[in-house]
């Protein structure tokens, strides 16, 4: 949401002005709320990484583990409370640990900065400006962008287009200025009716940006799957010289696969980057468009990740 598409609609730049007045933020200065965002998304971001996150994680994973490991060692054979009771206070020192980092991280989401910008996307929905793209990170959604989230915009009712409450206002009887029927409309109301004006046209989706939409959530496994087979193909050399197998010395032909794998991937990669440039593109040309006063559509999933990860 650019300050310019604010400021078409008078009655939104007053209620976001409002708002922005109670947070000390002008959330019409696209160059202020750039670098607020770029501010707080590090803040949030700095939350979830450091010494607290690894404690609470690992702690996780040993706690876990340990009452299945612990067992079947030979310094805990016969001795069930040092095989289980380890358990305990790792999960405790855990569950701190994590639920320590879960209430920074929503200290951070609810800054009173973000919470003012929120407030203003809430505004800028219910004055009908579309809003293109909304960051997973601001609603405290999964990176992937499902779900509601822990910090959502907030929902406000419908606000209607100004014209539409000016018709309902002069075919009031209670209106003053009420004309009789047949008669010249006032000059006055004339002059009040707001100027119609072609909008900015949306630029095109190109025919690039929709395979890349297609191709985004395609492949990924390449690597693994080329190591795995360099891996298998080692084990089976390896076995048939201890066994003196000859049989097993095939295995040495999913080496060759595995670089074919390989290949596929890295081909697959490099046109995945040729599309992504063009979707930056396009992603900017609809931010550029927005600017100048265009309605313009909502980004799909694949773009939003993008925009997000950009």
């Amino acid at each position: 949401m650019s300050g310019a598409a604010l400021s078409a609609d008078p009655r939104a730049l007053a209620a976001v002005r409002t708002v922005g007045t109670r947070h000390g933020v002008d959330y019409s200065d696209d160059t202020a709320v750039t670098a607020l965002l770029a501010e707080r998304r590090r803040a949030v971001e700095a939350t979830q990484r450091g010494p607290l996150v690894w404690l609470g994680g690992s702690t996780l994973t040993v706690g876990v583990i340990w009452p299945f490991l612990a067992p079947i060692l030979p310094a805990f054979a016969g001795k069930p409370v040092l095989a289980y009771a380890p358990a305990g206070p790792l999960l405790v020192v855990a569950v701190a640990a994590l639920a320590l980092v879960r209430v920074r991280w929503k200290r951070e989401l609810t800054h009173p900065a973000l919470v003012g910008y929120r407030e203003t996307l809430g505004i800028a929905r219910a004055h009908g400006i579309r809003l293109t793209h909304v960051p997973a990170w601001l609603e405290g959604r999964s990176s992937t962008g499902g779900g509601k989230g822990a910090t959502p915009v907030p929902t406000q009712p419908p606000v209607p287009p100004a014209t539409a409450q000016a018709a309902a206002s002069s075919s009031s009887p209670d209106h003053e200025g009420t004309v009789d029927e047949g008669g010249p409309a006032p000059q006055a109301a004339i002059r009040a009716s707001p100027a119609t004006s072609a909008p900015a046209p949306v630029p095109p989706k190109p025919p690039a940006v929709t395979e890349y939409e297609h191709l985004a959530d395609v492949g990924g496994w390449h690597d693994e799957t080329g190591w795995l087979l360099v891996f298998a193909g080692l084990i089976g050399t390896a076995w048939a010289y201890s066994t003196g197998s000859p049989v097993g010395y095939a295995a040495l032909l999913l080496v060759p696969v595995a670089i074919l794998v390989w290949l596929a991937g890295s081909r697959q990669g490099h046109e995945k980057n040729q599309l992504r440039e063009e979707a930056l593109k396009y992603v900017k040309s609809l931010e550029a468009a927005q600017a100048a006063g265009a309605h313009v559509p909502e980004l799909s999933p694949q773009l939003r990740e993008l925009v997000d990860g950009d």
